[in-house]
């Protein structure tokens, strides 16, 4: 069980047999998971804050595409591939951005986009 800077658990295990081989999600869902609630929290703290760069923006979507790629993966989705390579290159984004901010919850948010986008790519 982990916990995040905010205080929400996850403990959540998922391995999804495919045609006699398994095809474990369960890093890729923590670190997507990990990513929406950082995402939200940068959101929410640059509410009415000014901002040089697309930083809110990227976390809205980011929280978005981390949201679908997880539901991708538990339904063992035949687009699943694709939607954690869009997921990552999404998660990369957002972290290009978070990472020009001074802002502490910026430098937690786009760490964990990093992370959740190198689970993504090993999930593509």
């Amino acid at each position: 069980m982990s916990k995040s800077n905010l205080g929400y658990s996850v403990n959540f295990k998922l391995i999804i047999k495919i045609k006699d081989m398994e095809l474990n999600y369960e890093n890729c869902i923590k670190a997507c998971q990990q990513c929406m609630i950082d995402c939200q929290n940068c959101l929410v703290q640059m509410m009415g804050k000014e901002s040089m760069n697309d930083c809110p923006k990227c976390c809205l979507l980011c929280v978005d595409a981390c949201l679908i790629c997880i539901k991708f993966m538990v339904a063992s989705g035949p687009l699943t591939k694709e939607y954690c390579q869009l997921c990552a290159e999404i998660c990369e984004w957002c972290a290009e951005e978070c990472q020009q901010h001074d802002h502490e919850h910026c430098k937690v948010c786009a760490a964990s986009c990093l992370a959740c986008a190198k689970e993504c790519r090993n999930m593509a």
